[in-house]
């Protein structure tokens, strides 16, 4: 199933198999499984089955090392949704594709589900945020006032003594 998981790609907000990830799996060459597709094509509407445009693929070999061997091929490889792939064992009547079917669509089912699973964590953390946000509001209010408070201008302790000498009075501070 890991195996399987490190060949889905998130393309167009799809998740998403190249071709050849497919065809390996099924044990057949990625023109044979693309022969079946063509003859075939009216099984594969644009949201079970698409071609990657030259940018993504460009992307894809870059951010994937395992892809490599797209970097030289001058023909864009179609990938397949869960549903295209669901309708490639259909098109590829053997026992091997049902049986490697049956696992992929348990991955794509799996995969759904820990994005459902994060969905719901997430939904927890911000209501537990909030929570702690209005808790933490009132300390965060006393800590402003305390610093409003040391921010203020002190007063000066201490008192003025008059000193008299000779025709003039001097003013002395002294402090205490």
């Amino acid at each position: 199933m890991e195996t399987i998981a490190s060949k889905i790609h998130l393309i167009r907000g799809m998740k998403v198999m190249l071709d050849a990830d497919p065809a390996e799996l099924y044990g057949v060459a990625t023109k044979a499984l693309n022969q079946a597709v063509t003859r075939n094509e009216q099984r594969f509407p644009p949201d079970f089955m698409f071609r990657l445009a030259k940018e993504e693929k460009q992307e894809l070999v870059t951010n994937c090392d395992r892809l490599d061997r797209l970097k030289h091929s001058s023909a864009l490889p179609r990938v397949f949704t869960e549903q295209g792939v669901a309708m490639l064992s259909s098109v590829l009547r053997s026992e091997r594709a049902i049986h490697v079917n049956i696992q992929i669509m348990r991955v794509f089912t799996r995969l759904r589900q820990m994005v459902l699973d994060n969905e719901e964590l997430r939904k927890e953390l911000e209501e537990l945020k909030q929570i702690t946000d209005e808790r933490f509001q009132i300390v965060f209010e006393t800590l402003d006032q305390l610093i409003n408070i040391e921010n203020k201008p002190k007063k000066k302790i201490g008192f003025t003594a008059k000193e008299k000498s000779g025709s003039y009075d001097k003013r002395k501070k002294i402090k205490l």
